[in-house]
C-alpha cells in the first residue's frame, strides 16, 4: 500500500455503487423533507416566511417549496446536478443571510448559535459545489 492510498475498507466504501447516492441523499435530505413538510402544511410555510420578513410571504413559501423539492430531485437523479446544486446553493446563501444575520445581534447565546448556523450553511454550499464537480467529472468520463 502506498502512503497516499486509502485503507481497503475505505476503498470498498468509496467504490460501493450506492455510496454516491447515499452521500447525495445526506446532503439534500433536509431540504427535500423541508419542502414536503411545507407543501403539506401551507399555512405554516407562509407563516415561516412572514416570520423572516419575506413579502409577500405566500410567494416566498411557494418558491421555497419548489426549490426544496426540485433541487434535491435533480441532485439525486444525477441529471442537471449543476442546476439543482445551484438552486440549493443560492437558496442556502440567501437563507443564511436572512435567518442567521449574526453580525447584527448582540453578544450572547443567540449570536453564537446564529454564527454557527451561518457557517454551517456555507459548508453546505461547499457540498453543493462538490456535488456539481463530481457529477461533471462523471459525465466527462462517461
Amino acid at each position: 500500500m502506498t502512503p497516499s492510498a486509502e485503507p481497503r475498507f475505505v476503498d470498498a466504501i468509496l467504490e460501493w455503487r450506492w455510496t454516491g447516492f447515499v452521500a447525495r441523499l445526506a446532503l439534500v435530505g433536509a431540504y427535500l423533507l423541508g419542502g414536503v413538510v411545507k407543501a403539506t402544511d401551507w399555512s405554516a410555510a407562509v407563516a415561516e416566511q412572514a416570520h423572516f420578513g419575506m413579502v409577500p410571504p405566500a410567494f416566498w413559501a411557494a418558491l421555497t417549496i419548489v426549490v426544496e423539492i426540485i433541487g434535491p430531485l435533480l441532485i439525486l437523479s444525477g441529471r442537471f446536478v449543476w442546476l439543482g446544486a445551484g438552486m440549493l446553493g443560492a437558496f442556502t446563501l440567501f437563507a443564511a443571510f436572512t435567518a442567521n444575520a449574526f453580525w447584527s445581534m448582540p453578544m450572547g447565546q443567540e449570536r453564537f448559535m446564529a454564527t454557527n448556523a451561518f457557517f454551517e450553511h456555507l459548508g453546505l454550499i461547499g457540498g453543493f459545489v462538490l456535488a456539481a464537480i463530481v457529477a461533471e467529472r462523471d459525465n466527462r468520463r462517461a
